[in-house]
């Protein structure tokens, strides 16, 4: 196995991206365990039938958000031992992809669920809009993606190239 590259991220950089990933991750805890049943006590009132939809609708997309946040902390894992151009790191934006793309259908369920009801239009359209960039963004994830397998396979192309110039020297 090659010995890693030396990454140019500073440690610090990673240790507050993963400080941000805590409390995140600690809010979220928050949302599915006190938000979320706060939110079902207020909507009792209501239709059952939109009450949940759109606390499961509002649990899976916190449960999405966790997914991102655990992919990105393995992300940060490999960017540590200067493994981050490697086909390890498929995994985890391939996760954060669909994660993302995931958002992005339940933010349209989500408008469907509204515009059922007596939400205003523009409410309803501001939802879609951000379903359409939870899209647009998986879709940058992707080409993210693709530009790290292009890296993956010059850099596995230059060890080649560095392994027959030394043995010809």
């Amino acid at each position: 196995m090659p010995t890693p590259a030396h990454t140019s991220v500073p440690r610090s950089l990673v240790l507050i991206l993963r400080a941000m990933l805590v409390l995140a991750a600690a809010g979220s805890l928050v949302v599915l365990l006190v938000i979320l049943p706060l939110t079902w006590g207020d909507m009792a009132d209501g239709a059952v039938s939109v009450a949940v939809a759109i606390v499961t609708i509002l649990a899976l997309g916190v449960v999405c958000l966790q997914v991102i946040g655990v992919c990105i902390w393995q992300l940060l894992s490999l960017v540590l031992r200067g493994r981050i151009f490697s086909r390890a790191a498929f995994r985890h934006v391939d996760v954060v992809t669909a994660a993302v793309a995931g958002i992005g259908v339940l933010l349209l369920a989500f408008g469907v669920v509204l515009a059922g009801g007596t939400v205003a239009p523009g409410l309803v359209l501001i939802v879609g809009g951000a379903a359409l960039l939870a899209f647009a963004a998986a879709l940058t994830v992707n080409v993210a993606r693709r530009l790290l397998a292009q890296a993956v396979e010059r850099d596995a192309q230059a060890r080649r190239l560095e392994d027959e110039l030394s043995e010809v020297i």
